[in-house]
Order: structure tokens, then sequence, then C-alpha cells
């Protein structure tokens, strides 16, 4: 199992924007075959950081969900309403595999 973290830098201006747009995530993310951790917005501290967190069996398994992520109607939408409403000022990923687990010992 691999675990994706997205980074994302996001207008200090429009978190209401960002909030929206991890909910769509939220309904699409798991339609599309992937297991959501969730999404983090800014609280304390940093004003532009934020985050979406999501497990995914393998790189060709993420492969395949980015292409049915791309044809989900919601999951458009969202693409749109990002490009629309220029929150994202920046998305980066990375993909992290456990290496332990403090409640069950090595992963």
């Amino acid at each position: 199992m691999l675990t994706c973290i997205i980074r994302y830098h996001i207008d200090p201006t429009k978190h209401a924007e960002f909030a929206q747009y991890a909910r769509n995530w939220g309904q699409a993310i798991p339609r599309c075959g992937a297991e959501l951790l969730g999404y983090y917005g800014p609280h304390e501290g940093s004003a532009t950081l934020a985050y979406g967190i999501y497990n995914i069996p393998s790189l060709a398994a993420y492969e395949a969900y980015r292409a049915r992520l791309a044809a989900d109607p919601l999951g458009r939408e969202n693409y749109a309403f990002a490009q629309k409403e220029r929150f994202l000022l920046r998305e980066d990923r990375v993909f992290l595999k456990r290496v332990s687990d403090p409640l069950r010992g090595a992963a």
C-alpha cells in the first residue's frame, strides 16, 4: 500500500473555495478507487498550506485511478472549479510507503 500526500499552496484569501474542493474530492476519490484519509486546510500557523492524503495499492493502481477520476463527472467539475477560481497556487505529490506502525509494530 502507498500513501499519496498532496501538499497544496493555496491562496490565503480563498480557504472557503479550497474547503469546497476538498468536500468534492471526498465524494469522487473513494468512488474512483482510492482510500481517502482526508483533506486538511489551514488552521494555525501557515495560512497557505493544505494537504490531501489517500492510500492506493500501487503506482499501477494510481494510474488507473487517475484515469477514472479524470472521467468522473464530479472529478471533471472539480478540476474546472479549481482552474476557474484559481485558489491552488502550487500542488506537489509524494508517494510514501509505511515502514512502521506504532499501534501494530512493523508494517
